[in-house]
């Protein structure tokens, strides 16, 4: 079965791009060229993966990805964002709502494509015991179906707090300095940097609530993840 793509983007030459070269790639492509209704249009038409525009008219990529990841139907749909800003303030916003991706205008099209396979490449599997699964008394980290649960209940990262988390959680008490995490997080050509490891890290924190002890500040070093008090 094909995968869906829904694009939200006002720019028509774009969309013509991205319809074209993405349907010679396999996908089904749909646009709509508003922020308003976004939400209804991505529910109605339920993509395996949406682009979406910051500056879109009526509501702004940020608050359409806002209300994305608010709503039950729609928070595990990915995410990857497009705009002509690419100032690090806004590549911080954009993943702090819950992006899993961000690509700047102008795009490399085989760029694009290689973002889109490695965000729709996250397997949807049933659990079985021979899964891999990182196992810290109340948190449990599944790498390869990109899923995580605290006492249970699952937690929503996006794939780079996921990929953040992976990183310090798959060796435990070791000390990894910001450009080691840098360095290892940017194997899919993620935007990462010293200043948006930390964010990402207090976003992860606030993600994982009681299992957020896990993951230490070694002060002028960097982080690690800690198993056990």
């Amino acid at each position: 079965m094909k995968k869906r793509i829904c694009v939200i983007e006002d720019e028509k030459d774009i969309v013509r791009l991205l319809s074209y070269n993405l349907g010679k790639e396999g996908y089904d492509v749909l646009s709509y060229e508003s922020g308003e209704n976004a939400v209804e249009f991505v529910k109605t038409n339920r993509p395996d993966l949406v682009l979406l525009d910051i500056m879109i008219p009526a509501k702004d990529g940020f608050e359409v990805c806002k209300q994305l990841k608010a709503e039950p139907d729609t928070q595990a749909i990915p995410i990857i964002m497009l705009t002509a800003k690419a100032e690090e303030a806004n590549i911080v916003t954009g993943l702090e709502l819950g992006a899993d991706d961000y690509i700047t205008k102008p795009f490399s099209v085989a760029v694009l494509i290689a973002r889109v396979r490695t965000v729709l490449r996250r397997p949807l599997k049933t659990v079985s015991e021979s899964e891999p699964v990182l196992s810290f008394n109340q948190l449990k980290i599944f790498p390869e179906r990109y899923e995580e649960y605290v006492n249970s209940e699952q937690v929503l990262l996006n794939h780079t707090e996921f990929k953040l988390l992976c990183c310090l959680a798959s060796q435990p008490g070791r000390v990894f300095s910001r450009y080691q995490i840098i360095d290892a997080m940017q194997g899919d050509s993620e935007f990462v940097t010293k200043r948006l490891v930390d964010v990402l890290l207090v976003s992860i924190r606030k993600k994982l609530g009681v299992a957020a002890t896990y993951i230490h500040t070694v002060r002028g070093v960097g982080y690690k993840f800690k198993d056990g008090p």
